[in-house]
């Protein structure tokens, strides 16, 4: 007899497990089906922004999207903030109709997580230009976007497409004085697509200060 519980136990354990890798092989497809690639659906999010105004993606249909990961205390983000570079693309591109979303992934407690207060006088001091500054503590947002460091960019297009992921341009280096050699990818796709022009680089590997996620 215990002989019998011990053989039913084992096989229970053995069904258990059974379970659960299906169960984590189901979710980790999923997970992988919904991440953001070129050419496909951007995946859709709802963050509410640094006042508490929730924006959602699938709202900004018809019009292009950028995202922009951002971090003021990483010196690459610092790179393209204090040379005016970042908010001169958010100026020009804002005025032609681009939704700019700056997402914050830094969990709470972590480099890059600011009170309201410090963001005000962070934006103030910058003179940014974003539609809105999203928060995204989870981290939830930023991994379905793989993004892994900031500055870490996409750009969605009317139709809710990904046509770019990736750095903002092609020196990686937090060196303020590069920006003016650089290939400015972010720049060239959305005039490219604007323009009804292929993007010629839809990706690149992005460069900059890794994403403090909670589990980080």
């Amino acid at each position: 007899m215990k002989q019998l519980l011990v053989i039913n136990k084992g096989l229970d354990m053995k069904k258990i497990s059974l379970v659960l890798a299906i169960i984590l092989f189901a979710t980790t497809a999923i997970f992988a089906k919904d991440a953001a690639k070129v050419g496909s659906k951007a995946p859709d999010f709802v963050l509410k922004d640094k006042d508490g105004v929730e924006h959602k993606l699938s709202d900004y249909a018809g019009k292009y999207v950028v995202l922009e990961w951002v971090n003021y205390d990483c010196p690459f983000v610092k790179k393209h903030y204090e040379s005016e570079n970042m908010q001169k693309l958010q100026r020009e591109f804002t005025k032609k109709g681009v939704i700019w979303l700056s997402v914050c992934s830094s969990a709470e407690g972590k480099q890059g997580n600011f009170t309201k207060d410090e963001l005000d006088k962070k934006q103030k001091d910058f003179k940014t230009a974003e539609t809105a500054y999203l928060i995204d503590e989870s981290g939830e947002v930023g991994k379905l976007y793989n993004a892994k460091v900031t500055p870490d960019m996409a750009i969605i297009n009317p139709n809710q497409e990904v046509i770019y992921l990736g750095a903002i341009d092609n020196i990686p280096s937090a060196d303020k004085s590069d920006i003016e050699k650089a290939d400015n990818y972010v720049m060239k796709a959305l005039n490219s697509a604007m323009n009804g022009e292929t993007v010629e680089v839809k990706s690149s590997k992005p460069y900059g200060c890794g994403i403090k996620y909670a589990n980080k």
